[in-house]
């Protein structure tokens, strides 16, 4: 399945697992490049010489290429981008942040530069800056979102319409049926997140990842957007940040409600109360935990069983 997104990274399926903080350690990044997919490590997580830890540890556990997601938000983003570089990662996605403050050097070290982006014109922002590829993501997606509230499936047309470079579409694909849709619709290839929070080699805890598979239409939410907009599963903390909608909690309210670590607290140590649960609407199509090899071999086989139904339906 070669074309642009597979040239790129130097893989052999254009999809790519997201770097996703508190999921996205070295054992499923190196386990979706293993599978012939782009894997990715979710520095947002991380203290810096954690994700060393992670790089080396993915180096020894994969030949294939993989690279990190770095949320350009982070308090020691110069302290990332330098161990990137000494540890030798040749693909970054950047997200939350101006593209151009770091692609030109990320670049001028020899990496390969994707930035995340939720709307036509911070796309056009981030193919100004020089990036290689662009990520467009629908507001169905789990966790940090665009503020627009635009869906994939508009928004995967109007970016294409716009942009000359690749393009990467995520938020609700967790299917084989979804990325053939994605890729009708204009991407190159597909982002998935989610799916790949509910498999044997992610990072979240085990009552997490259990919540996700019980999840069902309507269990999730995109809330807190004066903060930043965040799709959550509605728990007691989401009730709780209801609550304080209700009785007119200012921003200063909202954020000591969400204080620290509440993501960590949620989806690492399992607090399925008072933990941020961060996962995308897909989730209702979710229905078991599985080794990464199988959940990439099932979203192949139900896009080659997809795109052979389509051409029989179209044959007149």
């Amino acid at each position: 399945m070669s074309n642009k997104i597979t040239e790129l990274f130097k893989i052999q399926y254009p999809i790519i697992q997201a770097g996703m903080i508190w999921n996205s350690g070295w054992r499923l990044a190196s386990a979706s490049s293993n599978a012939g997919i782009l894997g990715l490590i979710g520095a947002g997580s991380m203290y810096p010489e954690v994700l060393r830890e992670h790089i080396q540890k993915c180096q020894k556990a994969t030949d294939k290429p993989f690279g990190v997601n770095v949320p350009m938000l982070y308090p020691d983003i110069e302290k990332i981008m330098d161990i990137i570089v000494e540890e030798d990662v040749k693909i970054v996605f950047t997200s939350a942040g101006n593209p151009k403050t770091w692609t030109e050097w990320l670049k001028s070290n020899g990496i390969t530069v994707v930035h995340v982006v939720s709307s036509v014109k911070f796309a056009l922002k981030a193919q100004e800056a020089g990036v290689d590829a662009i990520v467009a993501e629908g507001f169905e997606a789990g966790g940090h979102n665009g503020r627009d509230e635009t869906t994939t499936f508009t928004l995967i047309p109007m970016v294409k319409e716009q942009i000359s470079i690749p393009l990467i579409a995520a938020g609700g694909i967790a299917t084989g049926r979804g990325m053939l849709a994605a890729m009708i619709l204009g991407a190159d290839g597909v982002q998935i997140g989610s799916r790949f929070v509910a498999s044997e080699e992610s990072s979240a805890h085990e009552a997490f990842k259990n919540v996700v598979v019980e999840a069902k239409e309507g269990d999730t939410q995109l809330t807190l957007k004066e903060l930043a907009p965040v799709r959550l599963i509605k728990n007691k903390f989401y009730n709780e940040i209801v609550a304080h909608y209700q009785k007119g909690a200012t921003l200063e309210e909202l954020k000591t409600l969400l204080g620290r670590a509440r993501a960590k607290k949620g989806m690492f140590e399992g607090d399925l109360d008072d933990g941020e649960l961060e996962i995308g609407q897909v989730a209702g199509l979710i229905h078991d935990i599985k080794p990464v090899s199988e959940i990439v071999e099932q979203i192949l086989s139900e896009y080659k069983i997809a795109k052979e139904s389509i051409s029989n339906k179209n044959k007149f």
